[in-house]
């Protein structure tokens, strides 16, 4: 057998031929879930199209053929083994294309028919270009042929074709119209297939009964749990005891796959789909050298982010009553649609970004957004690509908040504001409208609106909905309405308007017994009730037309404060994930360094393959090259772009003045951090570099001690006592050369500024270290280059290159010159050597030197 990838378009395109569907294929029967999802499979290509990103085709299957008996020279038949429902799918929904633009685009959809239906000079059976089995064939026939009389009620492929002309009005709307023949494009040129096709001799029944076996099928998540936990040799064992059986224990395979999918959609990858997250993940770990840090940083996020999970699938685990509250409600909304958001304010704010008010507030819009949509009828097919989308559109120059209220409230989003929510809570039919148990939670919120004093436990409380102005309605009914009607309007027709709206719903356990009862009957029942809202309906003397569009526009009020309106004026949402930034800073990568694609990515909040995929396709990036892996290697994923120069890679490295180790590795002392990066872009005295400042000294200060007995104290449970004692000989040396000490006023880790000038702080001095105690590796001393570039006389680049070669002259100091304008450090235990604390101290009077002699010329 010989097979290969390719597209519908290739696969029947060109001469005349024929796939013919053999006798012991079933006949055709995709429902309509199967098609929805090709569907929704057809628009994710066609938005891609339109944004214009050449990315990855969708993998549709696999088609296998195998030369028919009747094959022909000049007209080859093919028996179609696997995949005639795709190949019979695809086929009708061109043909609903073709004829849905027949009128307009005549031309267009002759050339649909020509191209993929038919064999335009063949008769009979022959002029298909598919030909399905003897059962399936009139039906077919009927829509190719566009005669499609007499069709079956229970005919599939008839509902095939008219889902598809369904779907292509849908598309037409003018709120969001779609380009049916980008539609066109995306099911011929977008959608890949695997075509085996077997040589004459091969057992083709053997072949299809091996593709059809009914063995148990692994799902993403154990594909990918078998994959990682291959490439964990030596740590797999600890791995899997310490992160991933915490993980298997507390969620089901389900679960897991689907926060496998959300880190996925949180990283970055805004379109990838839960069906492709094996071969989405797999493909990002691929793009550079999978290594077992990697896999093991990979399944340590997946364990942290599960905290964040299981609090939205069990809200009762998350400690904050406000946001507890959302969580709930939203769970009870079956709103996983949500969860990249959630997920994503959930991170947030464990990452100290945001606070539990503003988690709650901006959950809150989250809420809004669903419920005015179905309170206002706005169809939900597009709600999977709106949330998934909010990771990588949410805006980065306003709170997260605001940030996420702007993002919902663009246009082409379809938030409906007060206006609207207002008219639709008057007249729409809301019974009619949505899922039972949302139009329920929406009656029920607005219950507890009211702030009962004894509220209903719903949880416990069997509520139905309840029509106050019955569905039947008999006599009595209909003689009140009569008095309500006007302009010409019946009875029969105001009680049809009215009946499903807002304003005539409430909640009951007793819905038989009211029934059709006449309103005085029900006003007993209903003012024995403990819902708020019933003893209202029941205060009231009768229940017409005016009193349902009271209730309504009460509601409607309650509503609007309820649940918070969009923004005005916002205009349509647009991918907003800070590529530009990404460019700029690799732009201002100095001479003589690299950074890594999680660096970069830290950078961006992005994630480390998403910042490869970038990379990868997108033209005239400068110095996209210097992106290695966190080793320091080029990745093997690395391709130049088209339109770019290419070269070898590590020559250009080379000329950059990057250094490699004997490894083959860049030297990782030339490598910058996420936190250099945010350097290279940041005003030094913009204060955003800075986390404190040093402070005054005065000789009674008694504050300054206290700080100065913090800061050794902290040095001493991290460093030895000798390493203490060289860093208190530092300062004195330094004291006697001029210079004062000043302290950070940090609570948790404290400073050492090395200061010159007047006692006044950062604006009255100049300091070319600090000192810092606390961490794994011990204290560490700061060599502030960035500050010292934006003052006098070290703007000269000449300078703090001299100061530079004198730090470099200690043992084990070897700071790179393209952190000239960053703030590398060394490691305060080197001044244990008399050597190098000598060799210090001398820079430091050379520093001291230079400027104070800044104003000589």
């Amino acid at each position: 057998m010989q097979a290969k990838e390719t597209l519908f378009a290739d696969l029947v395109q060109g001469r005349a031929q024929q796939f013919q569907v053999p006798l012991y294929q079933r006949t055709y029967s995709w429902t309509e879930k199967h098609l929805a999802q090709l569907w929704s499979d057809i628009l994710e290509q066609v938005e891609l199209l339109e944004c214009g990103e050449k990315a990855s085709t969708h993998f549709l299957g696999s088609v296998v053929l195998a030369p028919s008996p009747q094959n022909e020279a000049t007209f080859p038949r093919w028996l179609v083994v696997d995949g005639q429902q795709r190949l019979t799918t695809i086929s009708l929904a061109l043909a609903a294309i073709r004829d849905h633009i027949a009128t307009a685009q005549p031309g267009e959809a002759e050339r649909i028919d020509e191209d993929y239906l038919i064999n335009k000079r063949k008769g009979d059976n022959d002029r298909f270009r598919l030909l399905p089995t003897q059962a399936d064939r009139p039906h077919y026939a009927a829509q190719i042929r566009g005669t499609r009389d007499g069709q079956a009620a229970g005919d599939n492929i008839a509902a095939a074709y008219r889902f598809f002309r369904r779907k292509l009005v849908e598309a037409a709307d003018p709120a969001e119209p779609q380009d049916v023949l980008r539609i066109e494009q995306a099911i011929t040129s977008r959608l890949a297939l695997v075509s085996v096709t077997a040589e004459r001799g091969d057992n083709v029944h053997r072949i299809f009964e091996s593709l059809n076996n009914t063995g148990l099928k692994l799902s993403q998540a154990d594909l990918l749990r078998n994959y990682l936990f291959m490439r964990l040799p030596s740590r797999g064992e600890h791995v899997y005891e310490t992160y991933w059986l915490p993980l298997q224990d507390s969620l089901s395979n389900n679960e897991l796959e689907q926060l496998m999918w959300l880190q996925l959609v949180l990283d970055g990858d805004d379109r990838v789909r839960r069906q492709d997250l094996y071969a989405a993940q797999q493909q990002r770990f691929e793009r550079g050298e999978v290594n077992e840090d990697e896999i093991e940083a990979y399944i340590k996020e997946l364990h942290r982010r599960s905290v964040h999970f299981r609090r939205m699938i069990r809200p009762e685990e998350e400690p904050d009553a406000s946001v507890r509250a959302h969580l709930r409600r939203l769970d009870d909304w079956q709103a996983a649609v949500t969860y990249p958001a959630l997920m994503l304010l959930l991170d947030r704010r464990e990452r100290g970004e945001i606070d539990s008010a503003e988690t709650a507030r901006a959950m809150s819009y989250v809420e809004s957004f669903l419920v005015r949509r179905t309170i206002c009828r706005v169809p939900t097919n597009n709600l999977n690509r709106i949330f998934q989308s909010v990771p990588a559109q949410l805006p980065l120059d306003v709170p997260l908040a605001d940030g996420l209220h702007q993002l919902l409230s663009a246009t082409n989003r379809f938030w409906p504001d007060d206006d609207e929510l207002r008219e639709k809570i008057r007249v729409a039919p809301f019974y009619q409208y949505g899922r039972w148990h949302q139009r329920r939670l929406v009656l029920q919120r607005l219950e507890e609106s009211y702030e009962h004093p004894e509220p209903v436990d719903f949880a416990a409380a069997q509520l139905t909905i309840e029509h106050v102005m019955p569905q039947s309605a008999g006599a009595e009914w209909m003689e009140m309405l009569s008095e309500d009607a006007a302009d010409g309007e019946s009875p029969q027709d105001l009680h049809s308007r009215l009946q499903h709206t807002l304003g005539n719903l409430t909640l009951t356990a007793v819905n038989s017994e009211l029934s059709n009862h006449p309103f005085e009957r029900k006003q007993d029942l209903l003012r024995s009730s403990h819902l708020e809202m019933n003893r209202r309906i029941a205060a009231t003397e009768r229940w017409g037309a005016k009193e349902i569009l009271s209730r309504g526009d009460d509601l409607a009020e309650i509503a609007v404060g309820l649940w918070p309106a969009p923004l005005r004026g916002v205009g349509r949402a647009e991918r907003s994930r800070d590529w530009q930034l990404a460019h700029e800073v690799l732009a201002a990568l100095p001479h003589g360094t690299w950074t890594s694609y999680g660096d970069l990515a830290a950078y961006i909040g992005s994630g480390a393959q998403a910042v490869g995929s970038h990379l990868a396709s997108t033209e005239g990036l400068v110095n996209a090259y210097r992106v290695l892996n966190a080793d320091g290697k080029v990745s093997d994923g690395f391709r130049w772009t088209p339109q770019s120069p290419g070269g070898d890679v590590r020559a250009l490295l080379s000329a950059d003045g990057i250094h490699f180790t004997l490894s083959g590795a860049a030297d990782p002392a030339q490598r910058l951090t996420s936190d250099d990066l945010a350097l290279l872009l940041s005003n030094p005295d913009d204060g955003s570099a800075e986390e404190e400042e040093p402070a005054e000294r005065t000789a009674q200060n008694q504050e300054v001690e206290t700080r100065a007995d913090r800061f050794f104290r902290q040095l001493a449970a991290d460093d030895s006592a000798k390493t203490v004692a060289a860093v208190r000989a530092l300062l004195s040396r330094w004291e006697e050369v001029g210079g004062w000490t000043g302290h950070g006023s940090g609570h948790v880790t404290t400073s050492a500024f090395l200061m010159l000038g007047a006692e006044g702080g950062p604006g009255h001095g100049i300091w070319p270290l600090v000192l810092y105690p606390g961490s794994e590796r011990g204290g560490s001393a700061e060599v502030v280059f960035q500050h010292l570039a934006a003052r006098e006389p070290f703007t000269d680049r000449t300078l703090r290159a001299a100061l530079l070669d004198r730090f470099n002259a200690m043992e084990g100091v070897d700071i790179p010159e393209g952190k000239l304008e960053l703030r590398p450090s060394f490691r305060l235990s080197l001044l244990e050597n008399d050597r190098n604390r000598e060799l210090l101290s001398e820079a430091l009077t050379w520093f001291r030197d230079r400027w104070e002699n800044r104003d000589a010329s």
